[in-house]
């Protein structure tokens, strides 16, 4: 049997900008995504702390060390710039190996949106 679990989460950032005529998508820093262990492409949750706003987009690379996370496309909708979100990406994966799986969670300050 599979199971869909927690593989990585980035752990309340700030949204940087909202480009509602942008093709689609979230663009987060390239160092924020290699600490998450996360790949361009790959399908996310969006949690929106300030509205409650669920969603589901993909990533794309933004500029290394810039803190960039951008909400793309008709998303950009559900966000604005300042507001605090929570970057989740599930992985399926066999029920016994879910048990000892350990998700990569990274805590960013949330002001600069850097590692500390």
């Amino acid at each position: 049997m599979q199971i869909e679990v927690l593989k990585s989460k980035i752990h309340r950032v700030k949204i940087t900008g909202a480009d509602l005529n942008y093709i689609g998508s979230i663009t987060i820093d390239e160092d924020l995504m290699d600490a998450a262990n996360m790949i361009q492409g790959e399908k996310v949750a969006i949690v929106n702390i300030n509205n409650g706003e669920r969603l589901e987009t993909y990533v794309i690379k933004g500029e290394r060390g810039s803190g960039e996370i951008n909400m793309n496309g008709p998303a950009a909708r559900k966000v604005q710039a300042g507001d605090i979100i929570i970057i989740i990406s599930y992985a399926l994966m066999d029920f016994e190996k879910a048990k000892s799986f350990k998700p990569t969670i990274i805590f960013p300050n949330e002001e600069t949106n850097q590692l500390n």
